[in-house]
Formats: structure tokens, C-alpha cells, sequence
């Protein structure tokens, strides 16, 4: 192919588990070696080759062990059309890293950047941006907006993701709603663009909302004021008068959320950010007041 050049290539396991739209249930995970270009991507074994075009990639979704799959440590699932395979390379980080930046570096998006800032809806418009992967920071997207402004959103850093359908400059258009940090306050970042950008994007930031995720948590009444505060952008040491709670409280509340990986400290005892499973959780608990 013209102007095709090799990215990854290694060893690993893979398997098709969809094919023309119908779930395989006699499922069992290949070896061999997985090669990745910038044009396609080939699976080969003994007995022969498959080779996926990039173009025609859809989804592509990282995924940690499954106990139904537990051959594996992780895989990427990639999706084409009506078909879906899971694939385990042995250079797992590699070969992530320079799929994402195939597919997506320097793509050309639609963004409203912030949407949201500290939960309370912004004036920002839609503008054009351009998508790009840090290539030294891993697990970092940087988008360059039309209007000069440049977001730098850390994948680690995101709480939690949404996809929807929207009227987007009289267009109705996929929709991804990102939330995630600026100076320690919390934002959302919204994404638009194609069908297939869009579902590629929301795969490369769940990844985030995974390790992030905010499981079942029993908070006091107490705690979850103080998560609300902080998460509405309140700084730490005004908390106590807004809470209206003693300060060796509040102490005692940051050092409990922090036990839970809930905050994070910052330079002093008294000063604390969310942390993205604690915005994940202050978000939830807002929604329901």
C-alpha cells in the first residue's frame, strides 16, 4: 500500500467473536503474531492471515481481564462493520498507543470548551478544534481550538463519560460530554464530530471513566456536603463556613475521602482536589438533590 509503514509488530493472542453481526460462542483465543501499519492491521497464524483495513474500524475499545476471557490479562476489542475481534498483544501499550494515534491524531473536531465549569452551564460556543495525542505525555489529549484556546485533557484525570445525540449548528450530531479537571476544577469538555470519530474518541477517554469509576460508596451526610462544595469549585479552606461545620471536622472528613481515594492532597494538609472518582461521586450526588 502506498506510503504504508510498520508501527507494531508482536506477538499476542486474538480471536473473532461477531462475525456478520452474529455473536460466536465457540470462541477460542489464536497465538501469533500481530502486525500493525499505518494502513491496516494483520493477525496471522499458521494456518493464514486476517488483515483489518484501519479505515474500516468503527470501535476500539480497551479492555482489562474478563473472567469469562481470563486467557488474557487484556485486550483491545476492535469493531468493523458486523464483525468484532479481541485482540491481546504482548506490547499492549505500544500497540494502544500507536492505534489511537493512527486513527485520531490531528483529526478535525467540533468543541465547546467548557461547557461546564464546577457544574454551572458556561456561554461557550461550538468552534472547530484540532485532536491530537501528546506524544510524550502518555494518556494525554491535546485540543488545539479554532479561537486559540488549547485543552489539555489527561485521560487518568476523566470522571466520567457521555455519549448522546444532539441539534449541533442545525445538524443532529453524536455527542460526547468529557468531564474532567482545569485547576483543580471540575469541567466538561464537549465533542463532536462524525459517527465514527466520535465512537473512536469515546473508546480511547472511557478508558479514563474505567479506572475512575465511582463504585457503591457509603458517605455520610457530612461527606457529601463537603464533596458537593469542593466539587462547585468552593476552595478548601473556605469549606468549613460553607458547610457550616468546625474545621477539625472538615479535617476529619478530607482525611476519611482521602483514605478512599476520593481527594487527593495538594501542597498542604488543609488543601485538597477532587479526585476524579470524587467528582464522579459529587456529580452523582448533585444530580439527586
Amino acid at each position: 500500500m502506498s506510503g504504508e509503514h510498520a508501527l507494531v509488530d508482536t506477538k499476542g493472542k486474538f480471536v473473532q467473536v461477531v462475525k456478520d453481526g452474529r455473536k460466536r460462542n465457540d470462541i477460542e483465543w489464536l497465538p501469533g503474531r500481530i502486525l500493525l501499519s499505518n494502513k491496516r492491521l494483520v493477525l496471522a497464524t499458521n494456518q493464514g492471515k486476517r488483515t483489518i483495513a484501519l479505515s474500516k474500524l468503527t470501535s476500539v475499545t480497551a479492555s482489562q481481564m474478563n473472567q469469562s476471557l481470563a486467557q488474557v490479562d487484556g485486550y483491545v476489542k476492535l469493531q468493523a462493520g458486523r464483525d468484532a475481534w479481541l485482540v491481546s498483544p504482548k506490547a499492549s501499550e505500544a500497540f494502544e498507543e500507536e492505534l489511537y494515534k493512527t486513527l485520531l491524531d490531528q483529526i478535525v473536531i467540533l468543541v465547546k470548551h467548557p461547557a461546564l465549569k464546577g457544574g454551572v452551564v458556561t456561554e461557550a460556543t461550538w468552534e472547530k478544534a484540532r485532536f491530537k495525542l501528546d506524544e510524550e505525555q502518555e494518556d494525554t489529549v491535546n485540543i488545539a481550538i479554532s479561537s486559540g484556546t488549547f485543552v489539555e485533557l489527561d485521560i487518568d484525570d476523566v470522571g466520567t463519560v457521555k455519549q448522546k445525540q444532539k441539534e449541533i449548528r442545525g445538524t443532529e450530531r453524536p455527542l460526547l460530554e468529557v468531564e474532567h479537571t482545569i485547576d483543580g476544577t471540575s469541567v466538561e469538555t464537549h465533542i463532536s464530530g462524525s459517527p465514527r470519530h466520535v465512537s473512536l474518541i469515546g473508546g480511547l477517554v472511557r478508558q479514563g471513566e474505567q479506572r475512575n469509576a465511582a463504585d457503591d460508596v457509603d458517605l455520610s451526610s457530612e461527606e457529601t456536603q463537603v464533596l458537593m462544595a469542593l466539587y462547585s469549585g468552593i476552595s478548601p479552606f473556605k469549606i468549613p463556613d460553607f458547610v457550616d461545620m468546625d474545621i477539625d471536622e472538615v479535617e476529619d472528613v478530607y482525611d476519611r475521602l482521602m483514605e478512599a481515594d476520593i481527594l487527593e492532597p495538594v501542597r498542604t494538609r488543609r488543601e485538597v482536589q477532587l479526585e476524579a472518582r470524587g467528582r464522579s461521586i459529587a456529580g452523582d450526588a448533585i444530580a439527586d438533590q
